[in-house]
């Protein structure tokens, strides 16, 4: 009989374990996701330039693209959910922030299970359900039989986010993670960005519902394409038998890593800024004085295009200088781009969001690619908190945001994004000590 889980609590290190580590610490022994597959061997790394790369690279971009645009396919379309099912802008909202509300809770769960049933057959399976999920979203009869779909939708997408982000911790080599990491967050821009555009488009020669459809099944297709394309894990063996007990010890150490909570808040700001801002966008531009049309405002969407360049860019800078430096410079771009938004000119508006997305998706990409190499071991579990603050963001500044909209208007949504990205910027430059631990661990 193994003994109790709970008694294996595991050891946080920022390097790869030793022989010697795992003769002091038995926990080493029962790590679920070790950076090697077993103590004192060499790590079987993915090298940039080989075959292998370019397939994981293709891999968890047309993840990245099925999750983020599944998850964010009902922006533009919260203006047509007010009129036809007579809902307020934030009721609308509902039906963004119960998926990403649902999917917080869930990729905590998705990366505990993974540790079990694998990471590719976890991440495949959660890509699949939720493609289905999106097609019964698009047959619902009425709002709430939607809203349910949708937190499905949610909930099932879990597996993806934080087992996608341990896969690479775990099999990319640390010298190529960021770059590689930045491929990954680059396919989430571009499924946000043609999630988005996409509902917008075909909205305006079908209904949303036909637009909902559409989507569900070119991502079914999505899916399958990954199952194909992704190298089985080199790095990692599923281990059975961890209790309940291990979980909430591996949970709880990185929750007393300071490092990882400095980066946990900002993906929390992050995401806090970006959703906010573009779901109440949408309710402006489609209103007096403008009166866009649904395609019209989906193009605002397109400026999703400097993320996918931005956060490849941002990988790459990361592994040179440092990812302190690019975190500030990333707030202080959102902040510039809030500010310009300001404005009336519709040019302007334009210019302030392709700032925002851009200086989001800088931040994003080197802060998830932090969260691995200083969380050492139980990377999945450590990935998963990442995405659990950074998702509960979201959910709750982007329902909050209707307040601040319909009591305010836009100059109130400005305050509460712009004061986000001022915090956001304090506590990057507030890593230094951070910095410097991650600088060790490559």
């Amino acid at each position: 009989m193994s003994p109790p889980a709970a008694a294996a609590a595991p050891v946080l290190l920022d390097r790869a374990p030793s022989a010697s580590d795992a003769a002091a610490s038995p926990a080493l022994r029962a790590a679920p996701d070790l950076v090697v597959p077993e103590i004192g061997a060499a790590p079987a790394f993915i090298e940039r330039g080989t075959a292998d790369y370019r397939r994981a690279g293709l891999a968890l971009f047309l993840a990245g693209f099925a999750s983020f645009s599944l998850i964010y396919c009902v922006q533009p379309l919260l203006p047509d959910f007010a009129r036809s099912f007579a809902l307020s802008p934030a009721q609308s909202s509902l039906a963004l922030s119960l998926t990403t509300g649902l999917l917080a809770v869930s990729i905590v769960l998705a990366g505990a299970f993974s540790q079990v049933l694998g990471r590719r057959g976890l991440i495949f399976g959660s890509m699949a359900l939720a493609a289905v999920f999106n097609l019964a979203a698009a047959f619902s009869p009425s709002w709430h039989t939607l809203l349910l779909a949708r937190a499905l939708e949610g909930f099932v997408l879990g597996g993806v986010p934080a087992v996608a982000m341990a896969y690479l911790a775990e099999e990319i080599h640390p010298r190529h993670l960021g770059k590689a990491m930045g491929l990954y967050i680059g396919g989430t821009a571009f499924g946000a960005m043609m999630g988005r555009v996409g509902m917008g488009l075909t909205t305006e020669f079908a209904s949303w519902r036909v637009a909902l459809g559409v989507l569900g099944a070119l991502c079914v297709a999505s899916a399958i394409g990954f199952l194909l394309l992704l190298p089985r894990s080199r790095n990692f063996e599923p281990q059975r038998g961890l209790g309940l007990g291990f979980h909430l010890a591996a949970w709880g150490g990185h929750l007393r890593n300071r490092a990882l909570l400095r980066v946990y808040a900002i993906g929390f700001v992050l995401t806090s800024i970006f959703v906010t801002l573009f779901n109440y966008a949408t309710f402006r531009l489609s209103g007096a004085p403008y009166g866009l049309s649904p395609s019209a405002v989906s193009m605002l969407f397109l400026a999703f295009g400097f993320g996918i360049v931005s956060s490849s860019l941002a990988g790459s800078l990361a592994d040179r200088f440092g990812r302190r430096p690019l975190l500030v410079a990333g707030f202080l771009i959102m902040l510039a781009g809030v500010l310009l938004t300001l404005s009336a000119s519709l040019v302007a508006i334009a210019g302030g969001v392709a700032l925002v997305a851009t200086g989001f998706f800088i931040g994003h990409s080197v802060a998830s690619s932090s969260v691995g190499p200083l969380a050492g071991l139980s990377k999945g579990h450590a990935a998963s908190l990442y995405l659990l603050f950074y998702y509960i963001g979201s959910s709750v500044t982007g329902s909050m945001g209707g307040w601040f909209w319909e009591h305010g208007g836009w100059t109130s949504i400005v305050a509460l994004t712009g004061g986000l990205a001022g915090l956001g910027a304090l506590l990057s430059l507030a890593g230094r000590a951070g910095e410097t631990r991650l600088a060790a661990a490559r």
